[in-house]
């Protein structure tokens, strides 16, 4: 039978050829990471806003992404698109650098501590390697996820304000257009005026106002501008007077803002029940019956 050491010699020489060849390969490779960096603009993806993709992006490049941009599933990669689309992260990550950070820490990283753990003998359990493979597989969803949400709580708090800036500027005399330029201009640091933004640079490169506004919503994916994108193109086709149709939009949306907020606070009494029950009625009960229960003891 193998002798235990020589298992371990085996093993070694095995994981030591499997990492000259990724290593080699990266190193080799005819510049495939280029082709797959193939953004819309045209131009170098910007800083992430997670430290951890900054950090990642040259791991990717150099290891992954000439084994992500050989998944081909036209299924997968549609959904991870969307994903990145609703996110707001077009500029950041695309869909090859998405799969490459699944490659590199779902994959590639637990494989490297598995190494780390067998030569230095550190006495992890695997199952803590497997773990981390999980969370890193997951990270690029659940940060897209994140992005998201921030993104749908800052439109939905500066939507009913932005939709009666536009009411009252067609009822002023300025066109549909116009109006969204006026409040693009006067609006910083906004999701929802960066969307309009992009909108008009749509409409100026020769896109039908529809089609301008369809993407505007499937790229914010929320239901409230979904209903305003159906209902602004409606009144298009109608012909029916915009300014009419965007003061009716803000009534509705100021009333379903004070539906949510009723909501919210429904929730809330709900949510502080349990603490109620488990910490503060118990320490009203130590302070009211405590000097009882201690006379009594006691003999007072």
């Amino acid at each position: 039978m193998l002798s235990y050491d020589f298992i371990i010699l085996l093993a070694g020489l095995g994981f030591a050829a499997l990492s000259v060849y990724l290593f080699v390969s990266a190193i080799l490779s005819n510049n495939a990471d280029a082709d797959a960096l193939a953004w819309a603009s045209g131009d170098e993806p910007h800083s992430s806003k997670s430290p951890l993709i900054n950090f990642s992006r040259p791991l990717v490049h150099n290891f992954t992404l000439q084994h992500a941009i050989k998944i081909k599933n036209e299924k997968y990669r549609a959904k991870i698109e969307n994903k990145i689309l609703t996110a707001g992260l077009a500029e950041e990550i695309n869909v090859d650098e998405y799969i490459g950070l699944q490659i590199l820490w779902g994959f590639m990283f637990p494989l490297f501590l598995l190494i780390l753990n067998f030569a230095l003998q550190l006495e992890f359990h695997w199952m803590v390697c497997v773990g981390l493979g999980l969370v890193g597989y997951v990270f690029p969803s659940m940060y897209c996820s994140s992005q998201k949400g921030q993104r749908y709580t800052s439109v939905i708090i500066d939507l009913p304000f932005f939709v009666d800036l536009l009411a009252l500027s067609t009822e002023a005399g300025l066109d549909f257009i116009n109006a969204i330029q006026r409040i693009v201009d006067k609006s910083t640091n906004s999701v929802l005026a960066d969307e309009l933004a992009t909108v008009l640079k749509d409409i100026k490169l020769g896109r039908a106002r529809a089609d301008a506004l369809k993407d505007f919503s499937k790229r914010l994916d929320i239901q409230e501008i979904t209903s305003f994108v159906a209902v602004i193109i409606d009144a298009d086709q109608t012909g029916a007077p915009i300014s009419k149709v965007l003061k009716d939009q803000s009534n509705q949306m100021r009333l379903e803002r004070f539906v949510r907020a009723e909501k919210a606070g429904a929730r809330a009494s709900q949510a502080i029940l349990m603490p109620m029950v488990l910490f503060i009625v118990p320490a009203v009960f130590v302070v009211i019956f405590g000097p009882v229960i201690v006379r009594f003891f006691y003999g007072g």
